[in-house]
């Protein structure tokens, strides 16, 4: 009997705080592809909030959540609200969106 492969699931998460211009998005980039994870990552309007949209099996999204809570060195993460979605076939390997 072979084993079965991970369920996928999608998630987005809203981070505020010091998460815009301290590598925020590339330190998310970088943790979205180590874990093989689909999805993207995006500054927000007002320079306090950073959006993360991504899918994969539900034990690499727990590790992106843990991620996202501390962040890189110079960021503060004041919040991390996370929002649990329906996967879909649209997002392409982890990046950075604009």
């Amino acid at each position: 009997m072979e084993p079965e492969a991970p369920c996928t699931q999608r998630l987005r998460a809203t981070i505020r705080g010091r998460v815009q211009g301290v590598g925020f998005r590339f330190f998310v980039a970088r943790v979205g592809r180590r874990l093989h994870l689909c999805g993207h990552v995006r500054n927000l309007p007002g320079g306090r909030r950073v959006e993360v949209i991504a899918q994969g099996p539900r034990p690499a999204l727990d590790a992106l959540i843990q991620e996202l809570q501390a962040g890189p060195p110079l960021a503060i993460v004041e919040s991390v609200t996370v929002a649990r979605e329906a996967p879909a076939d649209d997002l392409p390997a982890f990046a950075i969106r604009a």
